[in-house]
């Protein structure tokens, strides 16, 4: 097998990847039924309703993250996980009910998606903790890559078939069917063959735990930068919910069919992107940078597109930038964590990563009422290149990166940073991997730390960006 394909190799990682891909399918069409329905059966194209529905279905882990990640650290987390997926399909079976039954008002929708965040905010610390527990150390790079892939491939096919099923039978059926698609999830986890796991340390009850986490991320600046910039691009960039759907009826006078289309299209830079994850063994800041940096530079394009073809071409390199730069801010954060300290740290990440989106949805739908969608999409272009300058900021203030020019030499750009001390070259025609190479932090406090670290400090991990 190919190294792309690697981890496939393992039977249980086969089975997670084909319960997952199933399920990621089902996840697709309800979000997009849902934002559809709130933007044009519950309300009347109102932006701001499909932010406060945003807002309302991942607050909660902004709020619980802390604690969710101290049960995944604490808890079988192949059960834990049995218990969220089937709680999940049954909140997705009664608001596909009411819909159905055409009794779904806005109340409605907002109460399921509160209780959908509650749910998935004790499932997404442990989901993510969980795949270390499929792969050898050597592969998890390589797993969660194709974690990713199969989250944005489920991206290509479920918004299209909810566009195509909401014109066809309603969005009342698209609630129902993803509540199946959870079965998958669970029976999978259910043919997991146990005694293949590998079981990572548990932590048993005493007092300070939940601080403890709060220690761990405080004492590494480097995941602390991180964090400021997911936060960043968090909050008012990854609202593709507001952005598509507001640009293809508002702006471009769409219906569901091409709403959902949107969405898929996007998906595709998305997989490329996972895809060319999957090959790398090794990521350094440098592509969060870069990452940032595309972003904002891709939402800027996507806003001035003249029409709804060009607007749908461009969201590919949206979802490419957006994925190069999850991959590589999750993999800096899970795999230089301890293994034991590994979901309380993920939950705080994805608390940033996530629960920013309560504060910024409403924002900018409010922003796409008030000013039209392209100045939205301005918005999270704004994101994008802030974040990548609050990066570019600390690593000349702590890794004391400096750039020299030397016109009249070669290389003509130097690049030195606080590593070895070696001089870092490149140019337009060179490997842009030694353009922005970022060596590990010398403080040592920091290095007796990552002594103990079982991963390497810069092993790329991709996973979701919302979790279900």
């Amino acid at each position: 097998m190919s190294a792309m394909f690697r981890s496939l190799s393992v039977v249980n990682y086969r089975i997670w990847f084909a319960g997952a891909l199933v399920s990621n399918i089902g996840t697709w069409m309800q979000r997009t039924a849902q934002d559809w329905i709130v933007l044009t059966e519950l309300t009347n194209y109102n932006a701001t309703a499909v932010g406060i529905t945003m807002a309302l279905q991942l607050g909660p882990m902004l709020l619980l993250m802390p604690w969710s990640g101290l049960i995944a650290d604490r808890f079988n987390r192949r059960k834990l996980l049995i218990l969220t997926q089937t709680l999940m399909g049954l909140l997705a079976l009664g608001l596909g009910i009411l819909t159905v039954l055409e009794v779904a008002e806005l109340w409605h929708v907002y109460l399921f998606a509160f209780g959908l965040g509650i749910v998935a905010a004790i499932d997404a610390p442990a989901r993510q903790a969980f795949v270390s527990e499929l792969v050898a150390e050597d592969q998890l790079s390589n797993a969660v890559a194709l974690n990713s892939a199969s989250f944005h491939g489920a991206r290509l096919i479920g918004p299209a078939a909810a566009g195509l099923l909401t014109v066809a039978v309603g969005a009342g059926w698209v609630f129902m069917i993803n509540a199946v698609t959870f079965a998958a999830t669970v029976f999978a986890m259910t043919l997991l063959r146990t005694h293949q796991l590998r079981r990572q340390p548990t932590i048993s009850r005493e007092r300070g735990q939940l601080l403890a986490g709060f220690r761990y991320v405080r004492g590494r600046s480097d995941i602390v930068v991180v964090m400021i910039a997911v936060f960043l691009i968090g909050t008012f960039g990854l609202n593709f919910a507001i952005f598509t759907s507001t640009m293809a009826t508002i702006e471009f006078g769409r219906g569901a069919a091409e709403f959902g289309l949107l969405s898929s299209i996007m998906a595709i830079g998305a997989v490329i992107g996972a895809l060319l994850a999957a090959r790398r063994s090794r990521a350094r800041l440098r592509l969060i940078v870069l990452g940032t940096a595309l972003f904002g530079i891709a939402c800027a394009l996507s806003a001035i597109m003249p029409t709804y073809a060009t607007f749908a071409i461009s969201l590919t390199l949206v979802g490419l930038s957006s994925l190069t730069l999850m991959t590589t801010a999750n993999a800096y954060v899970q795999t230089t964590t301890r293994p034991e300290m590994r979901g309380r740290v993920m939950a705080l990440y994805m608390a940033i990563f996530v629960g920013g989106t309560p504060l910024g949805a409403p924002l900018v739908g409010w922003v796409a009422d008030a000013f039209g969608p392209r100045w939205a999409l301005g918005l999270a272009a704004l994101s994008g290149l802030s974040a990548a300058a609050v990066i570019l900021f600390w690593m000349v203030r702590y890794r004391r990166l400096r750039v020299q020019l030397h016109p009249f030499s070669s290389p003509r750009v130097r690049v030195r940073h606080a590593g070895d001390g070696r001089a870092v070259a490149a140019t337009k025609h060179e490997d842009e991997h030694a353009a922005l190479d970022i060596a590990p932090d010398l403080d040592r406090e920091h290095a007796a730390e990552r002594n103990r670290e079982t991963a390497t400090r810069e092993i790329a991990i991709v996973e979701a960006t919302v979790p279900r």
